[in-house]
């Protein structure tokens, strides 16, 4: 190939990476917009974690003084838990 030709395979090239540099950048502004709810509510949970740990130990020294406590509300969990299954399942099951 002579010099001429390789410069012009060059001139191809970078305005073929100045392209997909462009696509890239407004793809990465689509992507932004489109995540941005779920972005500020992982924000939201990350400056609610110091209160969860507060909220944890307080819990950790109930439940070792109130036992029965922790039982009975770990029973209703597991109920909800459980009855959720349950219309999930037969929604899930009437739909198909």
């Amino acid at each position: 190939m002579s010099k001429r030709e390789l410069d012009q395979r060059k001139a191809l090239l970078l305005s073929q990476i100045q392209q997909q540099r462009l696509d890239l950048s407004a793809g990465s502004r689509n992507w932004l917009e489109a995540t941005d709810a779920y972005d500020r509510g992982w924000n939201t949970l990350l400056s609610l974690r110091s209160y969860a740990l507060i909220a944890s130990s307080v819990m950790a020294i109930w439940t070792v003084r109130h036992p029965s406590f922790l039982m009975r509300w770990a029973r209703r969990g597991f109920g909800a838990w459980s009855a959720w299954r349950l219309i999930r399942n037969t929604i899930q099951q009437q739909s198909h």
